[in-house]
């Protein structure tokens, strides 16, 4: 399968996507926890059908020590007891901020503020950030149909 677009060919893309990727990079040194970033990046990506972000952030993640019980539970944290407080808030959080359309509303008071008992200003900055970055580039590779499974670990500084 071959992808739609080969954006890093696109002179446009290409000046977008440098800027793209440095501000993905801004938000992998954040304070946001970097397992609670890629259980999160997971999520989003799963829920979008994003085949290449799930193939990317799997192999991440398990690269960066995350259990294979743990990434093969995300889909279903809500039942698995695998999962941290404050992860299970970012992962509520990052459904209803994907999920914008369908919630009807967006991000409820509730699950705000639960996520605000967990994380300090600038972890939740973090992660309505990355929520929205993962959006964006779930969006790109959807639309391109960017095909999955050949993504090697740390592949993209």
């Amino acid at each position: 399968m071959d992808a739609r677009l080969n954006y890093f060919a696109s002179p446009t893309a290409g000046k977008v996507l440098k800027h793209f990727m440095a501000a993905g990079k801004v938000l992998k040194d954040s304070p946001l926890p970097a397992a609670t970033q890629e259980l999160v990046a997971l999520r989003v990506s799963q829920i979008n059908s994003c085949a290449v972000c799930i193939d990317m952030h799997t192999k991440e993640a398990a690269a960066a020590g995350e259990t294979s019980v743990r990434l093969n539970l995300v889909a279903a944290w809500r039942e698995a007891a695998v999962f941290t407080e404050a992860e299970r808030a970012a992962l509520e959080l990052a459904e209803q901020g994907t999920r914008i359309a369908d919630a009807a509303g967006g991000v409820t008071h509730e699950v705000w503020a639960y996520a605000a008992k967990h994380y300090d200003e600038e972890q939740l900055t973090a992660l309505v950030v990355l929520v929205s970055f993962m959006n964006t580039a779930n969006r790109l590779n959807v639309i391109a149909q960017q095909p999955a499974g050949s993504y090697e670990a740390g592949q993209f500084p």
